[in-house]
This record gives structure tokens, sequence and C-alpha cells, in this order.
């Protein structure tokens, strides 16, 4: 069986969403799912995105996907590839699709000139963060993420 890892096309975009919403019900989130299919379509693939997908396919059958983005290291001044989420059909965990979807991102951004690749990852998430540490990637614990969005975003921006 061959995985075969391949830039999503628009005609991916129920795929990705479905994915999105298989995520979401694994990280116990599926309330927070807000993206629709034309959401979906208009972000990842409308002019001026800067979103990007790959889909990971075995058999013809799509079984995984990674979201990301280029980022930036001020320090560095260099761009930095971000995985926003990365995602395996539960049938299709163990074949080593999520490490296959990750070491083509390494490749992007080492083909890019990238300083850095980075993602997170729930504090629960185990088998995630076990394989995380067998490729090497380092936690970074030293940092801590904040967030504003929702209303909350809206009345800060407003104030």
């Amino acid at each position: 069986m061959a995985l075969i890892i391949r830039e999503a096309v628009p005609e991916d975009a129920a795929t990705i969403l479905r994915f999105i919403r298989e995520l979401a019900i694994y990280e116990k989130a599926e309330h927070e799912v807000a993206a629709t299919l034309e959401t979906v379509s208009s972000s990842i693939f409308g002019k001026g995105s800067v979103t990007r997908a790959l889909i990971c396919e075995s058999d013809g059958e799509p079984i995984g996907m990674a979201v990301w983005f280029f980022n930036y290291s001020t320090w560095q001044a260099r761009n930095g590839l971000y995985l926003e989420d990365l995602y395996v059909t539960p049938d299709a965990r163990g074949l080593g699709a999520g490490k296959a979807l990750l070491k083509k991102l390494a490749k992007i951004a080492l083909d890019n000139g990238c300083g850095r690749f980075e993602w997170s990852v729930l504090d629960w998430n185990e088998p995630a963060i076990r394989v995380y540490e067998a490729i090497g990637a380092e936690p970074m614990s030293e940092w801590i993420r904040y967030r504003l969005s929702g209303e909350t975003l809206k009345a800060f921006a407003n104030t």
C-alpha cells in the first residue's frame, strides 16, 4: 500500500471539511467548528489565500491532511512553516501517513528557505506527542500560547 502526498486542490474542500470535523470530534471540540464548505474553499483556495493544504492518499482514497501556512521569525529574519492541523483517519493510523505528511512539510520548509517548522499539540494527545518526539521534534515548554477570538477579539479591537 503506497502513500501519496499531494497538494490539495479546490475539489478537495469537502474532504478537508470532513477531516476538520473528524479532528474536532477527536479533540472533543466539535461544537467549536464554524467551518463550512464555502469558508474552507475560500480560505484555502480563494484569491489571496495564504493557507495551503496537503492530502495523503492510500489506494486513491484520502486518508489524511495537513493544513499549513508560512509565518515569520523576526529573530531569524526568515519565514517559517506553521502546521495548523494534521489529521489521519482512525482506520489509517499506524500506516505512516502522519509521518509522511510531516516529512513532506519539512521538505517544503527547506525548499522555501524556512528557518523553522512548528505546530501545537494538545497536552493530552499522547499518540501525536509520541510521533513528534520520535521524529526529533522538541516541545517549547517556555512559551505560553495566547489567543483572542470571537466576542473578546471584537471587543478588544473596538475599544
